[in-house]
């Protein structure tokens, strides 16, 4: 990423969940770390004390607090090495009964915004022709599950756009990694999430009964995220970064199921795929 001994960190999302204990443990190392939230009384206690903390409102689905937040860490830092694109919620429905507006709000948050965000830090990251985008999707990003068909379209959209972003600045020296997490533990109150109950009888098996059974199993989750950020830290630092960072056991091993489904139904039709060219 960068050889700077205290590289600048932006990071989107910090009152909670993943984005408070990365900024935890990168304030912790001497980094430079610019703390986020919509509120900043809920990332004050961050960073008090620490000199090479700052903390700065940014609500990821205004254009003017997004200038605002990166002027504000450029005009302070000078660049910003890594940006760890947080912000988000979860949303819980079925497909038949989500409410329209709001699946736009969460796509405003999940989508729209880590794309504005990220347009905002790449001239910084290109003069220096060296940086780290790293964005925290979901196993859900990569499989979609009963319950979470929205959820899920927001964090397959941020996959196929990371796929380009880094085709597109990998040349220039900047990495893109996709951070996978399966159940993980919350951070203070549960993460972020709408929930609208699915009422239809015909989805009683499917969306109802998942949706029960994520509630029952909160707070067991084996996810621990203090090793996460610790993870997430270390990737930085390593000279070949993965694309791709699935966390969790059984994250990986449902993620690793799923592909190999995919690419056997996929061979499977191979011949039925090819037969839509044009004739030889």
């Amino acid at each position: 990423m960068t050889a700077h001994s205290s590289p600048v960190w932006l990071i989107s999302g910090c009152s909670t969940g993943f984005g408070r204990e990365l900024a935890q443990q990168t304030i912790a190392r001497g980094f430079k770390v610019v703390v986020t939230a919509r509120d900043t009384s809920s990332i004050a206690d961050l960073v008090e004390g620490h000199d090479n903390a700052l903390a700065v409102a940014l609500d990821v689905t205004h254009q003017a607090s997004i200038d605002q937040a990166v002027k504000t860490a450029l005009d302070r830092f000078g660049t910003i090495d890594v940006l760890v694109n947080n912000a988000g919620y979860g949303y819980q429905s079925s497909v038949e009964e989500g409410v329209e507006s709001e699946i736009r709000a969460q796509f405003d948050a999940n989508v729209f915004g880590l794309f504005a965000l990220t347009r905002a830090v790449l001239p910084a990251m290109r003069k220096a022709r060296s940086g780290h985008v790293i964005n925290i999707t979901s196993v859900a990003g990569l499989i979609g599950f009963a319950s979470s068909g929205y959820y899920s379209a927001s964090k397959h959209a941020v996959e196929g756009w990371s796929d380009s972003l880094a085709l597109e600045a990998g040349p220039l020296g900047i990495r893109v990694t996709c951070v996978e997490p399966g159940p993980f533990a919350p951070i203070g109150p549960d993460a972020p999430c709408i929930r609208r109950r699915a009422t239809l009888p015909d989805y009683a098996e499917t969306a109802a009964a998942r949706m029960k059974a994520t509630a029952e199993y909160s707070g067991t989750q084996k996810g621990d995220p203090a090793r996460a950020a610790t993870a997430m830290i270390a990737i930085t630092e390593h000279d070949n970064p993965p694309r791709h960072l699935v966390m969790g056991a059984w994250g990986h091993d449902a993620v690793t199921s799923k592909l190999k489904e995919r690419l056997a139904e996929i061979e499977a039709w191979k011949q039925t795929s090819v037969e839509t060219d044009f004739p030889e």
